[in-house]
């Protein structure tokens, strides 16, 4: 036996630490069990009605928000984000200011490895980022994803629109970087801080049109890609509706639990989102996974 194999956990060792995480996990969003929340969500997706545009309305207060939420579609607000501080910042200021700020970058194919657990990553300064993509030449620019900066939370005013929330994750890049084609079953609020992303959102229960992966209990991937759809490949995501919108600097998107979404950065942009903690509102508190 190599040092390498060795120091790997046994197949029982692995699964008594995904076990042990996904009781963690439902320990928090207090319900029965993560896979019973999974499969209310997508029984629940079966009786949504279809969409081919994502809404855009003004401000809401959390009762409102929770209302439109409670119907399990996606909807953009407006007139918020425009608000933080750190919408007013510029890529200069950002350098000054905190380019010092340690961040670790998505680098090589990110995209097909995805949810890889071990995808190349890269430690650096800020500074050392923004000038590794401002001379960057490769048709995947190295991406900052999915990353707590926390010296930035206090330029970020969020709603209360969850009772429970995960800490902000931050998401910088140049145009080209991509987040592919995967869902959350956790309620999601993303905010386009400066730029535009492109964004496909597709329903919860197309995953079975959309050749889906588990990467861990609460996300899965999938391999099909909407921007340059290989139906030869994937022919089932012939039927997979995919809705199109383009987030502009100033907008909240709200992003129900389990809807498939792949994001585009179409000029450089920084965003931030935060996931909910607790029962996707959608099952509009369905007791029958709620822990006692």
């Amino acid at each position: 036996m190599t040092a390498t194999q060795a120091n790997q956990p046994s197949p029982e060792d692995a699964i008594a630490k995904t076990q042990a995480r996904e009781r963690r996990d439902a320990l928090v969003r207090r319900v029965t069990s993560i896979s019973e929340m999974r499969e209310a969500i997508l029984l629940a997706a079966r009786a949504l009605p279809p969409i081919s545009a994502i809404p855009r309305m003004g401000k809401l207060d959390a009762a409102a928000f929770r209302a439109h939420a409670a119907k399990g579609l996606p909807f953009i607000i407006t007139g918020l984000v425009g608000k933080w501080p750190l919408s007013a910042l510029t890529p200069q200021t950002l350098r000054e200011r905190f380019g010092e700020l340690r961040v670790r970058a998505r680098v090589g194919d990110y995209i097909n490895t995805a949810f890889a657990p071990d995808r190349a990553m890269q430690d650096m300064s800020l500074l050392a980022y923004l000038e590794l993509v401002a001379g960057n030449t490769q048709d995947l620019p190295p991406y900052v994803g999915n990353l707590e900066l926390r010296a930035l939370n206090s330029l970020c005013y969020w709603p209360a629109y969850f009772n429970k929330m995960g800490p902000p994750r931050f998401w910088l890049g140049p145009s080209g970087t991509v987040t592919p084609l995967h869902c959350d079953y956790d309620d999601n609020i993303f905010a386009q801080i400066w730029g535009a992303k492109r964004v496909f959102l597709s329903p919860p229960h197309h995953d079975e049109f959309l050749y889906a992966r588990e990467a861990n209990a609460l996300l899965f991937g999938s391999p099909f890609n909407p921007e340059a759809p290989d139906f030869d490949k994937f022919p089932l995501a012939r039927q997979a509706t995919m809705i199109e919108c383009v987030m502009q600097a100033g907008e909240l998107l709200y992003v129900p639990a389990g809807w498939y979404h792949q994001v585009r950065a179409l000029t450089f942009s920084l965003s931030a989102n935060r996931w909910a903690r607790a029962l996707p509102l959608a099952l509009n508190e369905d007791a029958g996974i709620k822990a006692g």
